[in-house]
């Protein structure tokens, strides 16, 4: 988990697509969400809105293993600063995956 979140970032995530869009609708909390177009989606959030959109990337391989991942990018919209932190805490620990 980050500690801070500005109002735009990108970052890497061991994701595939199918994956990712399985896991979206807990991660957002039941907030309403839409897909504009593939590689999209749009989170309602209070009056705002937070701008998600991604890109497969070559998985990464370590020895034997192959993990994939993606380039998600954030973009929140009218969202104020502890709306978008409580909001992306949540969002952190649902999509953490593996241990430690």
């Amino acid at each position: 988990m980050q500690s801070g979140y500005p109002a735009s970032f990108t970052r890497e995530q061991g994701f595939s697509e199918a994956d990712w869009l399985s896991c979206l609708p807990g991660a957002v909390r039941g907030r309403p969400w839409r897909r504009p177009r593939d590689g999209r989606a749009e989170v309602d959030i209070d009056d705002g809105r937070l701008h998600l959109a991604w890109q497969p990337l070559a998985p990464r391989q370590i020895a034997l293993i192959r993990i994939p991942r993606m380039a998600v990018s954030y973009r929140f919209e009218g969202v104020g600063d502890d709306a978008r932190e409580a909001f992306m805490k949540y969002f952190d620990l649902f999509m953490q995956r593996g241990g430690g």
